[in-house]
C-alpha cells in the first residue's frame, strides 16, 4: 500500500492504493492525455463512496475496456 498526496479542487488530500493500482492509474491517465491528478479529480467528481475504492473501480473498468465512453 502506498499513500500519495494529490490536489482535488485545489485542496490536498491523501490517497492510499496498492502500487499496481498507481501504475495502472498512470497508464490510464497517459492514454487519455491527462495527468494522474486530473484523472483523480475527474473520478472524485463522479464518485459516491470512498475515493480509493472509486479509483480502483475506475482502473478496473478501464482495463476491462469499459471506461467512460466505452459502454
Amino acid at each position: 500500500m502506498k499513500k500519495r498526496s494529490v490536489l482535488i479542487a485545489g485542496h490536498p488530500t491523501s490517497v492510499s492504493l496498492e502500487e499496481e493500482f498507481w501504475d495502472a492509474l498512470k497508464s490510464v491517465a497517459q492514454a487519455r492525455g491527462l495527468s494522474v491528478n486530473a484523472l483523480i479529480e475527474e473520478i472524485d467528481q463522479t464518485r459516491t463512496g470512498n475515493l480509493s475504492s472509486a479509483i480502483r473501480v475506475h482502473v478496473l473498468k478501464a482495463v476491462q475496456g469499459r471506461g467512460p465512453g466505452e459502454g
